[in-house]
Formats: structure tokens, C-alpha cells, sequence
């Protein structure tokens, strides 16, 4: 350590502190075991003195007085803001005897690092140190808020050795920005919540009222749920959190988007009362996410509905897990070790005792696959109760008889989709689904249809609007002298359709009636009972007011024909939630081939059936959730590199590498040439060995992090695209 003059000093025992001779060289820094420093330890000792700066150091010192350990608890467990792999440990500082009431356990703190001052948090506080070198003292302590709870500080933990990535990366995601004016301010008061009258939504549901019961009485049900089509699954969910506060526990709720996010807190602000809960959002002034964040953590706010973000929420005695609509792809965290909620939470639940749902429209095969373990139990309404609140769904093939109406033709609809279009609109608004945003997404050469690609990059041609010029969707530039590089033909012709250019269409189709657009940019909440036309893309769909009298669902096969395993499970959850906002009874068309199980299974409107044959499926090629891979993207040299350095388990597979496409390999091409070349391998293991090849894949980006590696390769534990 250092004294405050810069001069080295010895810590001979907790109860003095002796300088160090001047004729004795400063000690080397702590090597690789030690508490605390540098690319292997450290502790902040300079190596060598400037003439005379020990006389002025030790001038200083005599005037300003020697720092002393506090006297109980004097070692300060330290996770330090460090970005290298190998160092994902705690380091050990000593606490001085005037920082000793503020450096509290989960308080925010400063040390020098390396010869850097850093952030970090203080985990815990102990009377010794396995650190047989020297130790520095904290620099300072920057709030003695404990922002750091101890359940959150074990799960981050859990959750970086789950996906192979570092505390600190996972502590990022789960604490927000300190805002020291907001930290200045009040605690709240927590008020106690009554019980519920009823089981409410719940009733609809044979086992719903005994999932509540045992909320009530402080056990811990889990449940895979398959809400009924319609808006109810809010107040359902707002519920279930009344039950648990009012036996005297907290309940998280985490949904996909800000528009869950506002219909789950009306439903808890009906249900609970104005102030009871808190809603956490991207969206919110940074002031104002951390007002909130405080509510939760002081514990003034014991419900909380947010999305991803907020499956850290630090709520006391956390008795609820929710995650809603756990198949949607917004879901999983984009930055480092990238953690689904639907594993978080599940692990909170396992850990804090607490019960858990997770629900939707559809069942995905990871739910699925919760239920056959018996992790958790299925929670479904009877088939009474589903044909009394389904809408009517009729497919209809892409290769159906062409309709006779020239309106029809103007708007690429098929004569079935056409005829319940203008009856619905009669009684209300209609929704229209386009599986693609923008106007002409995808261009093709006029004469022999060979896509029309980017002379740089590769990358696919498209148009903003009929008076536009082609433009690449990689690199932005303009192609507007596009030869095709087959034929020499320069016309183009679209091969996908854009929302924008639907809307046009329909426009054209159906005179007189308004035609409104949601999707990307533009994303519609709500919209009135009055007649119009609603195009959307998946994701994007408003809520109507009464339900939508009719939906169509259009260019099924540009869905159900992605290169993606989940492209069948995927579809299917996005027609079913589009058809869940239309009217009891109310037509539903879908341009698709009736005898695919996609479209059977939303004609039966039975997910279950479907993601039960999915996973059944999957189990017999070998791919998740039957079992545990990981990706990893970077440069074949770099890949080589780390897959030699990783202890793979017994019975791991790795396939590939393959060349990696732009997206996944987050290295999008430039003006002035192709982007670096990227490849991507998967490492496929029986589930039982995923945590050990979570752990290989760590230790090995540690080992390639000690050699100093210049090129670092991203590793993600069970992703969502594998293809």
C-alpha cells in the first residue's frame, strides 16, 4: 500500500502501521493470489522514488496523520470495475478507521487498481485476509447506500457463472446509475395491501383459484400458464401480486415492452391502489428510474412490473415471479453475458423461496420443458372455456383460387381474407399483420430474379418508398446503378412486401376508410372502435378498444420459411397473439398452408399440443432445450484459440465453424469493403454438463485474457438463433 504522500508503507498487523525503512526498496506489488491491484494483483506500490519525494512524503504524512484500519471488520471485500476475464474476483482493501461506518456492505466505493482508480462495491466486510502481501486502503466511499443487496449480489454471481460472463458485467445490468440528488431524498412508506376478494380473473381457470391459495398461505407454486385469448391476462397478473403482498411479500413482474409495461400498472393501480407499485421502463429520465429503484430497494415499493432490466428489482422478501410472454425475442439482455429473464427469475424463485409464473398466449418449448421435469406445473383453462373466448380461424394457401375482385388483386389479398375484411368493417376496426417492416424489404432482379445485393457489402437492396432510390440494409449505401450481376438487367422487382406498402395497398382496396400503420418508429398503443384498417407488424399490434372485429395474417410463408429453428414455435406465438385482440368469435384469416401444425395448432387454438411436439422433436435432433450449446463468434484464429484452450466436458460437440452473418458477428461492413471475416462455432452438451461447459468456455476467455489475446470472442450460453 501507499501512504497519502504516495510513499510505501508496511502493515506489520491491524493495530499500527509502520513506515517502511528508507533503506529498504519499496516492495513489489502482490502477485497474482493476492488481495488486490493490477493485471495479476497489485497493491498500488510505486517501484521506484523520485529524489527526495520520501522526505516531502513523510513531511506530509507527520502533518495529515497515518491512515489506521478500522478496528472491527477491517478487510473490505471488493468486486472491482475490471473488464478482464481473469480478474472476476473479489480483492481485498483495508477500511481506515474514518470510512468505517460509510463503507457498509453494498455500498458503492472507489480504489486504486492497477494504478487506476476504479468503481466498485463493497460484497462484505471480514476481520481477516487470505492476502499474505500488503493491503491498500480504500480511496473513498462514494454513497453509503447499500444499492448492492446481498440476494442480488448471490444471483449476479450465479447468473455470471450461468452464462459465462463476469460479476461485474451482470451487476451493470442489475444496478442503475447513481444519482446523488435522488439519493438525498426521503424514504418512502411502505403500506400494508388487504386480500383480495375472489380469485377475480383467475376463475376461468380450474386450477387458477388453488395457484392463489397457495400464493396466500407463503408456499411457492410455479406454473407454466396458457392465458386465455383476450385482455384479462393483466388483471390476472395484477392478482396474483395483491395475493402475495398481502401475505406480506413482494412480487416482480417482468413483460417484453413499455405497452405491457402500461397495461400491467393500470391493472395494479385498479387492483392495489395509486402508489402501491412502482413501473420500471427504458424509456423513464434517468432521475426518475432511480427514484423508483430506491422505492424498491428501501422497500417502500414492494410490486414492481418492468421489463428486462427489471428482473434484478431488489423487492424485499420477494414472494412472486412473473415473466410474461416468455418467448418474445426482446427478452434476453443485448449486452454481456446476455441472461434471459425466464432463467433469472427462476433462479430468484429457487433461491428466495418465491413462487413463479410464466405465461402467455402460446407455450414455448422451454416452458414445456419446466413442466415435463416437474419444475413446474401446467395452468390452462378447459376447452369450454377456450371456444367460448377464441376467435374464428380460417387459413387460406398461397396458391388459393385468385379472386375475382380487382380490389382484391390491388391489395395482394386472397378473396377469403378480402369478403371478411369489408364485413367486419362494418362493425369496427380490422387488423391487418405483415411479418415485414418498411416498404419494399427485399429486391430482386426484374428478368431473372436473382436478389439484388450491395456491390460492397453484400448486403440486401431495398426501397423506402415508390419514389425512392435502392439503398443496401447493411451499409447504407445507394445503389442507384444496380446492374444484376447474372444478366446485366437493371429493373428491379419486389420479392418481400413492407408494411408501409401493404398500407398503400390496402388504401387503394378499400376507399373511404382510414388505414393506419404500427410498427418500427411508429408504434400505436390504442386505437378507438371506429372503423379502419390497423397494419401492423408482429409486436406492434395496438390494443382496439372493444377487440378487433376481424384480423388477417398476412404472408405466412415468409414467417414459417425463416432459416431458424424457432421459426415454426415463433410464428405460432405471433398469430396468436395478433388473434387474441380480436372479438370473441371474430374472424381470423391467415394466409398459410392449413395443414401445417403452426396453422393447426392456432386453428384448434391449442399451443400446448404444438410446443409439446416441438420439443419432442428437438429432443431427437439434439438441439435446446433437450440440451445445453453455446456460441462462440469472432475470427477463426481466435476461435481455434479458445476452443484449444477450453476443457470441453465429456460428450461435447462442437459443429462448425460456419461463416457468421453480419448481425451475429457484430461487425457490420464498411464503405470502403467487406467487414472482417467472422465465423461462429456451437458447442453442443447434454443439459446435466451445461454448467461445466460454462464454466470451460470462462476459464478459457481467463486463460486468453492473461495472455493479453488482441481479439476478444463473444460467447453466449444457450442463444436464441442458432442458424
Amino acid at each position: 500500500m501507499t501512504n497519502e504522500g504516495g510513499e510505501a508503507e508496511l502493515i506489520p498487523g491491524l493495530d499500527d502501521i509502520v513506515p517502511e525503512p528508507a533503506a529498504k526498496p519499496p516492495r513489489k506489488p502482490a502477485g497474482k493470489n493476492g488481495g488486490n491491484g493490477g493485471n495479476g494483483g497489485g497493491n498500488g506500490a510505486k517501484t521506484a522514488a523520485k529524489p527526495g519525494a520520501k522526505g516531502a512524503a513523510a513531511r506530509r504524512t507527520a502533518k495529515k496523520g497515518a491512515r489506521r484500519p478500522a478496528d472491527n471488520l477491517p478487510v473490505a471485500r471488493i468486486a472491482v470495475d475490471v473488464a478482464l476475464p481473469h480478474l472476476d474476483r473479489p480483492f481485498d482493501y483495508l477500511v481506515q478507521t474514518e470510512l468505517d461506518e460509510q463503507a457498509v456492505p453494498g455500498c458503492r466505493v472507489r480504489v486504486r487498481f492497477a494504478g487506476q482508480l476504479v468503481d466498485g462495491f463493497l460484497l462484505e466486510r471480514v476481520a481477516e485476509s487470505d492476502h499474505e502481501g500488503r493491503l491498500s486502503f480504500l480511496d473513498r466511499v462514494v454513497s453509503p447506500e447499500p444499492v448492492l443487496a446481498p440476494e442480488i449480489a448471490a444471483l449476479a454471481r450465479e447468473v455470471a457463472d450461468r452464462y459465462a460472463g463476469s460479476l461485474f458485467d451482470v451487476l451493470r445490468l442489475a444496478i442503475p446509475p447513481r444519482q446523488a440528488r435522488v439519493e438525498a431524498e426521503p424514504p418512502g412508506e411502505h403500506s400494508g395491501t388487504e386480500a383480495p376478494d375472489g380469485p377475480g380473473a383467475w376463475a376461468g381457470y380450474p386450477n387458477g383459484p388453488s395457484f392463489l391459495t397457495a400464493l396466500a398461505g407463503g408456499r411457492a407454486p410455479r406454473a407454466v400458464w396458457t392465458a386465455l385469448p383476450g385482455p384479462e391476462w393483466a388483471a390476472a397478473l395484477a392478482r396474483a401480486a395483491a395475493v402475495a403482498l398481502a401475505a406480506g411479500r413482494g412480487a416482480l413482474i417482468v413483460v417484453a415492452d413499455w405497452r405491457d409495461v402500461a397495461r400491467v400498472d393500470e391493472a395494479l393501480t385498479a387492483e392495489l391502489g395509486e402508489g402501491r407499485h412502482v413501473a420500471l421502463t427504458a424509456d423513464l429520465k434517468p432521475s426518475e428510474r432511480y427514484r423508483r429503484w430506491l422505492a424498491i430497494l428501501r422497500g417502500s415499493a414492494r410490486a414492481v412490473v418492468g421489463t428486462r432490466a427489471a428482473m434484478f428489482a431488489p423487492v424485499h422478501d420477494l414472494g412472486l415471479v412473473v415473466l410474461w410472454d416468455d418467448g418474445d425475442d426482446v427478452h434476453p439482455d443485448p449486452h454481456a453475458p446476455y441472461p434471459h429473464p425466464r432463467e433469472v427469475l427462476a433462479l430468484r424463485a429457487h433461491r428466495t423461496g418465491a413462487a413463479a409464473l410464466i405465461g402467455g398466449f402460446t407455450r414455448t418449448t422451454e416452458g414445456t420443458q419446466l413442466v415435463e421435469s416437474g419444475w413446474a406445473h401446467a395452468l390452462a383453462a378447459d376447452r369450454v372455456r377456450i371456444r367460448e373466448l377464441m376467435p374464428r380461424v380460417g387459413p387460406v394457401g398461397e396458391d388459393a383460387e385468385l379472386p375475382k375482385d380487382a380490389a382484391a388483386r390491388t391489395a395482394r389479398l386472397p378473396n377469403m381474407a378480402f369478403q371478411a375484411a369489408r364485413r367486419a368493417l362494418e362493425d369496427g376496426p380490422v387488423l391487418v399483420q405483415v411479418p415485414r417492416r418498411g416498404y419494399l424489404p427485399a429486391l430482386a432482379c426484374g428478368r431473372c430474379r436473382t436478389q439484388a445485393r450491395c456491390t460492397a457489402c453484400q448486403g440486401p437492396l431495398a426501397l423506402q418508398s415508390s419514389h425512392a432510390t435502392p439503398y443496401c440494409r447493411w451499409c447504407g449505401r445507394i445503389a442507384g446503378d444496380w446492374r444484376c450481376p447474372e444478366c446485366g438487367h437493371i429493373h428491379i422487382r419486389a420479392i418481400v412486401v413492407g408494411a408501409k406498402r401493404t398500407a398503400e395497398e390496402l388504401g387503394r382496396a378499400f376507399p373511404g376508410v382510414a388505414v393506419r400503420t404500427s410498427g418500427r418508429g411508429a408504434v400505436l398503443d390504442r386505437i378507438g372502435p371506429q372503423r379502419a384498417l390497423v397494419v401492423a407488424t408482429p409486436g406492434a399490434e395496438p390494443m382496439a378498444e372493444d377487440g378487433y372485429t376481424a384480423a388477417l395474417l398476412l404472408d405466412g410463408w415468409a414467417l414459417l420459411g425463416r432459416a431458424d429453428l424457432r421459426a415454426g414455435e415463433e410464428t405460432l406465438r405471433r398469430w396468436m397473439n395478433a388473434a387474441a385482440l380480436v372479438r370473441p368469435g371474430g374472424p381470423v384469416v391467415v394466409a398459410a398452408d392449413g395443414s401445417l401444425p403452426a396453422v393447426q395448432a392456432l386453428v384448434r387454438w391449442d399451443p400446448v399440443t404444438f410446443a409439446e411436439r416441438e420439443l419432442e422433436e428437438r429432443r431427437e435432433a439434439g438441439f435446446p432445450p433437450a440440451v445445453r450449446m453455446a456460441s462462440l463468434t469472432a475470427s477463426p484464429a481466435a476461435i481455434r484459440g479458445l476452443l484449444s484452450d477450453a476443457r470441453l466436458p465429456d460428450g461435447a460437440e462442437v459443429l462448425g465453424p460456419v461463416s457468421a452473418p453480419a448481425s451475429a458477428a457484430s461487425a457490420p461492413a464498411t464503405l470502403e469493403g467487406d467487414a472482417p471475416e467472422r465465423e461462429r462455432a456451437l458447442i453442443r452438451v447434454r443439459r446435466a454438463a451445461g454448467p461445466a461447459l460454462a464454466k470451460a468456455l470462462k476459464e478459457a476467455q481467463g486463460v486468453r485474457s492473461a495472455r493479453k489475446a488482441e481479439e476478444y470472442v463473444r460467447v453466449q450460453i444457450d442463444p436464441l438463433e442458432l442458424l
